[in-house]
């Protein structure tokens, strides 16, 4: 995607989308409320890239039409996804993790930032059996390799190791697993 195309929505998915937010997004967390996990997996289904039937969106989860969400993998409660992100299979999502594919332009200093626009898109990608924990922040372009951790508050900023523990700010490598 190129610094001027945006996350183009179809008229049914932006009206489905309306209803998701008005009707699903604020029932009861999913381990309270069955139902509630249903109807927000079948409207995330309908909106998304792809969605599987296992995969649960939890409460308030924000999404777009260019995330794909693989099998027993969950959005935490209140999370936000900005943008096309891959998450793979297995993975836990805490709750308010935020995951960005783009940022302001910044580099013009005669102009203020807020009349830049934004950077290209840089697509995320979510590896298998991953656990991110509450308030994760993951920037544009990173790779969460399968089996990480990250811990709570982290904000990733690069790329990281299969099965390695990530934290702080910016998140470094704190543990491996096994």
């Amino acid at each position: 995607m190129s610094t001027e195309q945006k996350i183009c929505w179809s008229k049914k998915q932006k009206l489905l989308y309306a209803c998701y937010l008005f009707i699903a997004a604020p029932l009861p967390e999913s381990r309270r409320f069955k139902l509630a996990r249903k109807l927000r997996n079948w409207f995330a289904r309908r909106i998304c890239k792809s969605v599987d039937k296992t995969a649960n969106i939890e409460k308030h989860a924000h999404f777009n039409p260019h995330v794909t969400v693989g099998k027993r993998s969950s959005l935490g409660v209140a999370c936000e996804i900005d943008g096309p992100v891959a998450v793979g299979e297995n993975v836990l999502m805490g709750p308010e993790a935020v995951i960005l594919t783009r940022n302001h332009r910044h580099d013009d200093i005669t102009r203020p930032m807020i009349d830049q626009g934004y950077e290209s898109y840089k697509p995320v990608v979510i590896e298998d059996d991953v656990w991110i924990g509450r308030r994760v922040t993951i920037l544009p372009g990173v790779t969460v390799a399968k089996g990480c951790i990250l811990a709570a508050g982290a904000v990733v900023t690069k790329s990281t190791e299969p099965y390695c523990i990530y934290g702080g700010v910016p998140a470094k490598k704190i543990g491996q697993r096994g």
